[in-house]
């Protein structure tokens, strides 16, 4: 097969993947089916690895999204951390049971306490867990509460 020709069928299968939603299928079938090629592996083969990178991908990307979305800035992971909360304690709360039995956490004490450290690690851990959070300090609450009476 010509280059010219191979060049417009992968433009038209990444226009067909845009379509379709499939990004991964998109910009990996060119590269993977030559490693199949080589490989000498079936269609089937090919088929497989294919659709397991995309799902690979979509796999990747909630967790990368929510983390984007939640515009957090770089701080210590949770790991990284040497607050005065014991680290079986941190483990418990990253795991996320607290949000399955809909319970608030609540961190309180002076200024310079890695409270928001903490609270933002918590987020990143339940993001990493496909799971929605919400952060507010307590100023931001009496502010929206304030807010809602008026």
């Amino acid at each position: 097969m010509s280059s010219h020709k191979a060049g417009l069928q992968a433009t038209a299968i990444q226009q067909q993947c845009k379509l379709l939603r499939l990004p991964a299928v998109g910009s990996q079938c060119a590269v993977l089916a030559e490693a199949v090629a080589r490989e000498k592996q079936s269609h089937l083969d090919y088929l497989e690895t294919l659709l397991a990178t995309e799902l690979e991908e979509r796999q990747r990307n909630p967790v990368q999204r929510r983390l984007r979305d939640e515009r957090l800035p770089r701080m210590k992971t949770l790991e990284e951390q040497s607050p005065k909360i014991s680290a079986t304690e941190i483990r418990q709360l990253a795991e996320g049971g607290y949000i399955e039995r809909a319970e608030p956490i609540l961190f309180i004490g002076d200024c310079g306490t890695q409270k928001t450290q903490l609270m933002t690690g918590l987020r990143k851990a339940a993001c990493r867990q496909k799971r929605r959070v919400r952060f507010m300090t307590t100023a931001g609450r009496v502010n929206d509460l304030v807010e809602a009476k008026q």
